[in-house]
């Protein structure tokens, strides 16, 4: 019996785990990996401390999807997230459950979680060549026949999976070679976009709150007709406007708006737990209590110190005035600010910069079931390049790694 060869393109997590296990199912792998180490994108994941899973059940798991997440419902029941903690535990990685039942190593470190992938593509006898750009994939009566590398040289397989990436974190080699290889091949792929991505602001408010964190807030975007409310959680003011994963749980529903020339407001509710008669009977008490003291010294009480001059300067009320001096009109005008603070969403920061790209090759023309492209045998997708993307929280992750290993496998057996 020949043995059969796989070509798998592209060493990230889901290019890794389609390698394993192909491996493991007695095929002959070759990973081509365009970088001169694997895994540059797995290391950023989750602040450096890599965000592996979610422990939400299959349900919860597809809604955090903000489109298409019903697609991956085939790859999810073959290889889930226990079966991930499974793969990780039984290969010495400890793993915990934090907050949102987020799932990290025990050790805090991306890079010991790459070092597990890195000993299974070992043990699988996983071939793997570094610095070596694909650049085409050769095909005959709509089959595969094999790569092109950038050099010239041909390697001819019969099943190739393609792995590498979007063009988020371009810097990392994600810089969407992939797109163009299946666009040649006579793929769709959706318009790319930034996901969870941090925004632009006008003005110059952001600059003045540059490194000052929000917290149990609760954001509102509006645009025209349409808005968006968040869960309740943190902001982060940066040198360009406004970030953090409120924002970047909204973001890609903003920047589809900006993209259709809609006009996007962002407004901040500092005190989502409490309506606006109780913010102001709070305020009213406060004032009773402080009379002779300058408002910016008595709203300490109530919002963060470096938000006060801002907020003031926004209500139009000199921070020196005393409170007894604060009229009825002014006092509405701060309690309707602590529930709506608007800011005006300019743009996002570009795609190079996001956390994820949205958009991707088109799922019409990939079949759920094994990953094949509907329109090339032998040719298989996985992770970030398809048109699939979610929430933060080990979703995006959880996605690589059970796309790649369906990928992985329908390589090897079909």
């Amino acid at each position: 019996m020949t043995e059969k060869f796989v070509v798998v393109v592209g060493g990230g997590p889901a290019g890794m785990m389609s390698a394993i296990r192909a491996g493991q199912l007695g095929c002959k792998v070759l990973l081509y990996e365009k970088k001169s180490s694997l895994g540059h994108k797995l290391l950023l994941t989750g602040n450096g401390r890599c965000n592996l899973t979610n422990t939400a059940d299959l349900d919860t798991f597809l809604s955090r999807f903000f489109s298409n997440g019903d697609f991956l419902r085939d790859a999810f029941k073959k290889f889930f997230n226990k079966d991930l903690m499974r793969f990780f535990e039984e290969s010495g990685l400890r793993l915990k459950v934090e907050r949102q039942n987020r799932v990290f190593p025990v050790t805090d470190s991306s890079r010991s979680v790459l070092r597990i992938l890195e000993k299974r593509l070992k043990e699988s006898n996983v071939e793997i060549f570094f610095n070596s750009r694909v650049k085409s994939i050769l095909t005959s009566s709509n089959s595969v026949e094999g790569i092109m590398l950038d050099n010239g040289t041909r390697v001819a397989c019969k099943a190739v999976v393609l792995a590498t990436g979007g063009m988020s974190y371009a810097f990392t080699g994600s810089s969407g070679d992939g797109y163009e290889i299946a666009r040649q091949l006579g793929h769709k792929i959706v318009p790319l976009r930034p996901g969870l991505v941090a925004l632009k602001i006008k003005g110059d408010i952001f600059r003045l709150l540059e490194g000052l964190t929000l917290k149990n807030i609760r954001l509102t975007f509006n645009a025209e007709k349409e808005s968006l409310t968040t869960d309740i959680g943190e902001l982060l003011f940066t040198s360009f406007g406004i970030s953090g994963p409120l924002v970047f749980s909204a973001s890609g529903k903003v920047v589809d708006w900006l993209r259709e020339k809609k006009p996007v407001v962002a407004n901040i509710d500092l005190k989502p737990a409490l309506s606006l008669q109780q913010l102001d009977a709070r305020l009213l008490r406060d004032f009773k209590a402080s009379s002779r003291k300058h408002i910016k010294n008595v709203l300490k009480q109530l919002l963060p110190n470096r938000l006060i001059n801002v907020f003031l300067r926004v209500a139009e009320i000199n921070s020196e005035t005393k409170v007894n001096q604060v009229n009825r009109l002014q006092r509405m005008r701060l309690v309707r600010l602590c529930k709506e603070f608007s800011l005006d969403v300019l743009d996002s920061l570009p795609i190079e910069e996001a956390m994820i790209t949205r958009g991707g090759v088109s799922l019409k023309e990939i079949n759920p079931k094994t990953m094949e492209s509907r329109l090339v045998k032998g040719l298989y997708f996985a992770g970030e390049i398809i048109d699939v993307d979610a929430d933060t929280g080990g979703f995006n992750l959880q996605a690589a790694f059970s796309t790649g290993f369906l990928a992985g496998e329908s390589a090897a057996l079909n």
